[in-house]
């Protein structure tokens, strides 16, 4: 068994339903936050600086939608945590920081909170309860 395998292995032996509902709960709430920006593009323009060019507006609206749902049914979790890492690094480090920690909105802590949950699943995938288990973890584990 090569060492990649055996990683896999012990990646599907230690992922809980826990972090099997908080992948499916961050992608409900990335694709409800994709859908108020698509509903209502002006929010989006509120929240980013005036230097923000039109295409990376709909890359931040197509990042969570899509990403959301593929984060909520665990299809390319990796992915799809991978396409919002940089819009969430936006939302901290350009967006939010000028508001301060411990702010009645807390957008910071949050936008803060979703990044870190984000990295997460990039780096341990997407547990049992997911489509990435159904169709290619069972590869994994026959390879034992």
């Amino acid at each position: 068994m090569t060492g990649y395998q055996r990683l896999l292995q012990w990646q599907w032996s230690h992922n809980t339903v826990a972090s099997d509902l908080i992948r499916m709960f961050l992608g409900a709430a990335l694709l409800v936050r994709g859908l108020l920006f698509a509903l209502n593009p002006e929010s989006l323009a509120e929240l980013a600086p005036d230097k923000v060019v039109d295409w990376v507006s709909y890359y931040i609206m197509s990042a969570h939608l899509v990403g959301g749902l593929l984060l909520m049914i665990g299809l390319f979790t990796r992915v799809a945590a991978l396409i919002q890492i940089p819009v969430l690094v936006g939302a901290v480090l350009v967006v939010h920081v000028r508001e301060g920690l411990a702010t009645p909105n807390q957008s910071l802590e949050l936008a803060a909170l979703v990044l870190f949950l984000l990295i997460v699943f990039f780096v341990f995938g997407p547990g049992r309860k997911s489509l990435d288990y159904r169709f290619f973890g069972k590869l994994a584990e026959e390879d034992e």
